[in-house]
This record gives C-alpha cells, sequence and structure tokens, in this order.
C-alpha cells in the first residue's frame, strides 16, 4: 500500500490556517500516488487545546473545518486528528478522534481508548475514552487505528500501570488487522524517540503487520514536537524515518499482513530513512530548543528578539539559538554593565554579538542604580549592604530590557538555566523579566556541554565566557560558587530530588553530602512562589519545571 505520511506542524486553535495546511499536502501526496494519507492527532485544530475545548464555539468551528476538509476529499481517504462531541450526554463532553474522510464526507471515526493524565498531559478532564479501537476496511484491507497513547502500554513503561483492562494493541491483535495507523502529538525529551520507536517496533511485532506512525512537529507553549513519524515492517524493522523537528511529507509503501517485507538494503536507503531521524543528542537538544523559540515567536506574531547579554555562557548560548531561530538580522543583545561590571564580561558580551553578527548596544546602568539607592537610602539607613541592593541591578536591567521590547515589539528572552531556576539563582522582576525562558530546562553542565558543542569547528561563543568562573556580577569579586555548590554536583543532586523525586535521605543514600543536600533542597522548596512567576521554558527533559510539575507554593513537607 502506498501511504501518505503527512507531519505537519499546526497552530492551536487556527482552524483555517491548519485547514489549508491538511489540503495542500494531501493534494501533494495524492499527486504523488498515495493510497490512504495520514496525519497527526488532534492535527484540526492542534494539540493540546487545553481549555479552549470549553468555550462554546470552539468544538463546532473545529467540526465545520473537518467537514470542509472532509467535502474536498476524493477517492483518495485522509484520517486525520479532530475533537468530535460526544453525543452520548454521559462522560467527557468531548472525544479526542481520528475521522476517515474519503469521497466528500466523515465515513467513519476512531476516538482514542487510553487518555494520558499525567505531567504535561491532561486530557482525562476534557475526552470520554472509547472502549476498544477501530478498525476500518479500505481497498480490502483491514486497518487499526489508534491515538497517541493507546500504544503506550508496554510493560518496560512505568504509566502502563495506569490503565486496566484489555488494552487496545491486544484488542486489535484479535481482529487480524492488516495495517495499524497511529496518529500521534507526542512532545520530545531527551531519549524519547528510541523509547517510541522501540514502541512501535513491539507493535508491529505483536500484531504481525505494518504499523505506521505519523507524529506532529512544532513547538506548542512549553512543548516542543519532534516528528520522526516512522514505519515498521511486520518484524519490527523501520522501513521509513521522517526528519526530526522539521515538517515533511512523503509517500511510504508500505506491506500489508501477508506480503513480503521490504528489503532490509532498500530499507534503509537515504530516501527512506531522513538523515535527522537519527542524531546526536546535542545536536537534537540544540534544534529542539531552536525550534520551540521559533514557534513560540512567530506563532505568537514576534519577529524580534531581545536579549541582555552579560558576557556570561548563559546569555551565550541563548543568543546562538535565537539567531538560529529568527535569524541573526532579528536579534539584538543588549549589554547593561555596572559600576561592577567586569571589563572582560563587557569584551565577551560584544565579542559574541560580533561573531553572531547580531545588532549591539549598551545601556549603562551605574547612574539608575546611583538613584535607585540614594531614593532608599533613609529607609536603608543604618542597615549593612545585602542582597536587596545587588537585585537594584538586576532589577534596573529587567525594567530597561521590558522598555526596549514595548518600544520596538521584540521578544525578550530569559536566560536563566534549570540549575538556577531550580534553586532560585536568578532575580524576580530582575533577570526573570521576559517572554519565553528557553534554557529553563537546559542544566549548567549541559549549558556548558552545548557551548562546547556549538564551538565544535570554530568559537562562536568567546573561549573565555566558557572557560571563567560564572558570576551574576552583582557585588565585587562573586561567583556563582559562593553561594552554591560545584555545577556537577548541584545537577546530580538537582536530577535526582526535582526529576526523579528522592527524598534527601534517598540522595545522602546515594554518597551525597547530608549538608549539601539538606542546603540545595532547602533552597529548591523555598523558590517555588518565583517559579510560578517565570516565563514559560522550552520542555526537553522528562520533567521540567512549569505546567508539568504543580508543587504548592505553601506547604510544609520535609522529604
Amino acid at each position: 500500500m502506498r501511504l501518505g505520511l503527512a507531519q505537519l506542524n499546526p497552530i492551536v486553535g487556527d482552524l483555517a490556517g491548519n485547514r489549508h495546511r491538511i489540503l495542500d499536502a494531501y493534494q501533494t501526496l495524492v499527486a504523488q500516488g498515495a493510497e490512504l494519507v495520514v496525519f497527526p492527532e488532534l492535527a484540526v485544530c492542534g494539540y493540546p487545546p487545553r481549555d479552549l475545548l470549553f468555550k462554546r464555539r470552539f468544538v463546532p468551528d473545529v467540526a465545520e473545518s473537518l467537514a470542509q476538509i472532509a467535502a474536498a476529499t476524493g477517492e483518495v481517504p485522509i484520517l486525520l486528528g479532530t475533537v468530535e462531541l460526544n453525543a452520548t450526554g454521559r462522560g467527557r463532553p468531548f472525544h479526542n478522534s481520528a475521522a476517515f474522510c474519503v469521497r466528500g464526507k466523515v465515513a467513519a471515526m476512531a476516538r482514542k481508548c487510553l487518555l494520558p493524565t499525567y505531567d504535561v498531559f491532561d486530557e482525562d478532564r476534557y475526552f470520554e475514552p472509547a472502549v476498544s479501537p477501530t478498525v476500518v476496511e479500505h481497498g480490502g484491507r483491514r486497518i487499526g487505528v489508534t491515538i497517541c497513547e493507546d500504544i503506550w502500554t508496554n510493560p518496560m513503561l512505568s504509566t502502563r500501570r495506569l490503565y486496566s483492562g484489555a488494552m487496545p494493541l491486544e484488542q486489535l491483535a484479535a481482529q487480524k488487522c492488516d495495517l495499524m495507523l497511529n496518529l500521534s502529538a507526542s512532545p520530545w525529551h531527551h531519549d524519547k524517540e528510541n523509547v517510541r520507536q522501540k514502541l512501535v517496533a513491539e507493535s508491529a511485532r505483536s500484531l504481525g503487520c505494518a504499523v505506521a506512525y505519523v507524529n506532529a512537529v512544532g513547538g506548542n507553549d512549553e512543548l516542543i514536537f519532534d516528528g520522526r513519524s516512522l514505519v515498521c515492517d511486520a518484524t519490527g524493522a523501520v522501513v521509513a524515518g521522517l526528519a526530526a523537528f522539521a515538517e515533511e511529507i512523503r509517500v511510504v509503501g508500505v506491506p500489508s499482513r501477508g506480503e513480503p517485507p521490504i528489503p532490509a538494503s532498500a530499507a534503509r536507503t537515504p530516501v527512506a530513512i531522513h538523515p535527522t531521524f537519527a542524531q546526536d543528542e546535542m545536536k537534537d537538544t540544540f534544534e529542539a530548543l531552536v525550534l520551540g523559540l521559533r514557534d513560540y515567536a512567530h506563532k505568537s506574531g514576534f519577529r524580534r528578539a531581545l536579549i541582555a547579554l552579560s558576557g556570561g555562557i548563559d546569555s551565550a548560548l541563548v543568543a546562538v539559538i535565537a539567531a538560529a531561530a529568527l535569524g541573526r538580522e532579528n536579534i539584538v543583545g543588549v549589554s547593561l554593565p555596572s559600576s561592577i561590571s567586569s571589563q572582560h564580561s563587557r569584551d565577551d558580551a560584544r565579542i559574541l554579538a560580533g561573531n553572531l553578527g547580531i545588532q549591539f548596544e549598551t545601556v549603562a546602568i551605574a547612574e539608575p542604580v546611583a538613584a535607585t539607592e540614594r531614593a532608599l537610602q533613609p529607609l536603608f539607613a543604618g542597615r549593612p549592604r545585602d542582597v536587596a541592593e545587588e537585585n537594584i541591578q538586576a532589577r534596573i536591567r529587567g525594567v530597561l530590557m521590558m522598555a526596549l521590547s514595548n518600544k520596538f515589539g521584540s521578544l525578550l528572552l530569559t536566560t536563566g538555566n534549570k540549575s538556577e531556576v531550580a534553586v532560585g539563582y536568578c532575580t524576580l522582576y530582575g533577570d526573570m523579566c521576559g517572554g519565553l525562558a528557553v534554557i529553563s530546562d537546559v542544566f549548567k553542565t549541559q549549558v556548558y556541554a552545548l557551548a562546547r558543542w556549538i564551538n565544535r569547528e570554530r568559537e562562536i561563543i568567546p573561549h573565555n565566557t566558557i572557560e571563567k568562573p560564572p558570576s551574576a556580577e552583582l557585588r565585587p569579586g562573586q561567583t556563582d560558587q559562593d553561594s552554591l555548590p560545584p555545577y556537577d554536583l548541584l545537577d546530580a543532586i538537582l536530577q535526582g530530588y526535582v526529576e526523579e523525586g528522592l527524598s534527601r535521605r534517598d540522595l545522602v543514600a546515594r554518597g551525597f553530602d547530608e549538608a549539601v543536600v539538606n542546603d540545595v533542597v532547602r533552597k529548591v522548596d523555598l523558590n517555588e512562589y518565583k517559579r510560578k512567576q517565570a516565563a514559560p521554558g522550552l520542555k526537553i527533559t522528562p520533567l521540567a519545571f512549569g505546567v508539568g510539575r504543580r508543587i504548592p507554593i505553601v506547604q510544609k513537607y520535609v522529604s
């Protein structure tokens, strides 16, 4: 069977725009000889629609857009994800569905069985699950239809225990399908592509037929979808793999049950497997962040971005990502030196901007900082200088950067990394000001690794920026390690406490010093209020701060 895979980048709520992209891809793939064209989960409205679903006209408008798509179909069917009203009057108001459209109408609906309600997912809030997957017949073939989570039931997954009863794949196995299709909107994080590939391969082997997995691509708010749609034959061998972090449409020859598999030598030619389908982890991380920033900006109506360049490694990394995402001509780097800013930091910021070819401006803050301190002096009299005075510098910078953002309509990017955000090593209403936290899910040790990867062929980030001791430069001679453990130690503790959910006792049992653990954990817990007020951040790990982590601000539990 010649199957058209349409790995598209929809915009949530852009029903007309998504419809045009869907129909353009459909017509192109039909012209290339596709016998069936498959799109990702909720392609009609974009994923995740979240509480847009509760707007009274939203779901009827989605249904109208689907009807227009169906009306444009001919003999070649479309299978695409959509929202369907639950007409039974029982349960949640909607279904997460796949519409099978052919000859001008919606001929069948397949509904999602397993609704993820963990991490960033909350589908049980909106959707009513189906009791079993749907099988449609076309061209003499029986085609099983599943949607994303329906195949995430392998015992190797911790989330398998969330579901009971007969699993969708078990139900399909009894129906002897010739082909199984999975429509997905599966966000990316480190190593997820390998897990997905194993799931699709195992699904094919368990069903005894080829499986095609069609994933969304693009950034929507914090989530980044990497695409990497793939097809496995009945043996589990990958016979086609689409691009990572980019749209791609392609016609793939898929063997039906009983037909011989595509020879391995042919299946793994460059035509079948896109070069980015499997690639280096650093390249994956960089491309994910570039795509996430580009889509967040463009889908929100921004074309230009601002970055406060401190001369440090975090702002340097964000600047490189921004230049790749939006074009160097659309990036402005601003140096905001205070009376204590080192000359090497000023130089490093200027050199970085020159290496990237971005606009570079300097706005000195010594005078407004001094004026602010004079205004506060009567109230501060008799008290020693401390973090209050230090944070004035960061907050003046925030005020100035937000003024530039307002004046020029540019998106201000924050530059805090996951290590700093975790322990509150950032200033609320200061360096936390901005519209997107680009690297808030990137640990400091990963920041260094990415910087060295970026410099693998030539120096883009100044060597001095990478090698010098990191410092916020809010007081003379300050370094990060005055307040924090070395970053390799800090990140290892944060990995255990934040991402793995380990207790203090667990971390000490792993060999970490008890006093250091207590200090780090205390900082993480105390700074939840800051993270709740932070800009949204791009998610690249299994557990990021933000929508997927919901710790109360006011709480007294000590683990």
